[in-house]
């Protein structure tokens, strides 16, 4: 039997796995491959259907894709997603990260689920419903970007700032990480991004007097930092509940037979069981020191240390994280920023949360749709600077049993094939919707 390609879900699979095969990997420096080879994929799929895509460079070889489609009925929306993945240790893997093979059910590689599989969604989707005359009425812009991994700063950043005249009439965004499911007793929830922490990459510094390994050193700038660094690790921010996550622990409590409360919010996130590690960072402010750099020589105190940090800070919560980081960096060690992105929050109601609650529903009557607040960044940071309304909404229906959470950036990361079907006949739906 031909396939029919009249059906996004035909085709997703094997447009998310021939994402995979192309190494986009970012190291955060000039040292990967870029995403000029992805970017030229989407490009030819996208010509297929007659849609053309104008190409953004932030350097050569981090290539930027936008494309307009759709009807002219009210404000256009914006639909992204970044082509390039995090590094990945093909030794460390069941199957090779960039082999996009299948097996028990999952498609594995790197990107599987960050995000080539959206990447994948949206262009089945769209290329099934030119084939079939089916356009949205309203406009949509299609854009898909580099160097997300690495802050967006040659991707969204550079679009918003230097094109953001491709994007004038979007007033709506629609990109990662939403619409997956989670399982709490039984029970399976539809989780749409609504909110997202702010990112506080930054470099400690301490500086002390250099001396001879033997003597002693009371101005030891290891010494100094180390003690910062700990404290950081160690410190236990309290529980802070924004409005997205709010209504996702009251749903939450309905289904546990009590009521939500900042007292019991730990309790309640402990029920989401396989998410819990995810959803556990989105209900406080986090910093995780990551990198730590001192000294030439075993018998030689250096005269600076230095160390980094992965912090992320709530909506609205940004002046008590910093005031805390601060009081436990103490006076000998100084911070600076290597990337600073502000938090951001859209209504947990309104037309775009009930459309994607319809089309999740018309696929999955017994599911339940909740907002709730994401503890990584994506390139919607970059794109509200223009005034759109976010969300992230990448829709997955999961395995109680997997760890979905552990995915992002981990090793075996892979995507159920059936999930992404289910995803695609999703994202068709919304787009009847909007």
């Amino acid at each position: 039997m031909a396939p029919d390609l009249h059906d996004p879900a035909t085709e997703v699979v094997d447009l998310c796995r021939d994402l995979i095969r192309i190494d986009s990997s970012n190291y955060g420096d000039d040292t990967g491959p870029g995403e000029r080879k992805t970017a030229e994929l989407v490009a030819t799929l996208l010509d297929e259907v007659g849609i053309e895509a104008q190409v953004i460079e932030g350097e050569p070889g981090r290539t930027n894709l936008v494309a307009r489609w759709g009807g002219s009925d009210g404000d256009a929306l914006l639909l992204h997603g970044h082509l390039d993945v995090v590094p990945a240790e093909a030794r460390d893997w069941t199957h090779h990260p960039f082999a996009g093979e299948i097996a028990d059910g999952y498609l594995w590689g790197r990107g599987a689920v960050d995000m080539k599989d959206f990447d994948a969604m949206l262009l089945s989707v769209v290329r099934a419903r030119v084939r079939s005359g089916r356009i949205p009425r309203r406009p949509i812009v299609l854009c898909f970007t580099a160097d997300e991994e690495a802050g967006g700063h040659k991707g969204a950043e550079v679009i918003v700032r230097d094109h953001p005249d491709l994007l004038s009439d979007c007033t709506e965004a629609v990109g990662e990480v939403g619409g997956f499911t989670t399982t709490v007793r039984g029970q399976r929830i539809y989780l749409i991004e609504a909110a997202e922490k702010g990112m506080a990459w930054m470099r400690l510094r301490a500086r002390g007097t250099a001396g001879h390994g033997s003597m002693v050193n009371r101005d030891n700038a290891v010494t100094q930092l180390a003690g910062a660094v700990a404290r950081i690790g160690a410190h236990d921010w309290p529980v802070r509940l924004t409005p997205a996550m709010e209504v996702l622990l009251a749903s939450v409590a309905t289904i546990a037979g009590t009521e939500a409360t900042p007292d019991n919010a730990e309790a309640l996130v402990e029920e989401f069981e396989s998410s819990t590690r995810m959803l556990g960072a989105v209900i406080r402010n986090t910093a995780n020191p990551t990198m730590l750099q001192a000294g030439y020589k075993v018998n030689v105190i250096p005269t600076e240390a230095t160390a980094y940090l992965d912090g992320r800070f709530l909506p609205g919560y940004q002046d008590e994280f910093f005031a805390t980081l601060d009081e436990l960096c103490g006076p000998d060690v100084t911070r600076e920023f290597v990337s600073h992105q502000q938090p951001w929050e859209s209504p947990t109601q309104g037309n775009l949360m009930d459309a994607m609650t319809r089309s999740i529903l018309a696929e999955d009557p017994d599911g339940i749709v909740a907002p709730y607040l994401m503890s990584g960044g994506t390139d919607a940071k970059h794109f509200r600077k223009l005034g759109m309304t976010s969300y992230g909404f990448a829709p997955l229906r999961l395995p109680a049993e997997l760890d979905f959470g552990a995915l992002f950036h981990g090793v075996d990361e892979r995507v159920p094939t059936d999930a992404l079907e289910f995803g695609a006949r999703v994202f068709d739906r919304f787009l009847d919707e909007v």
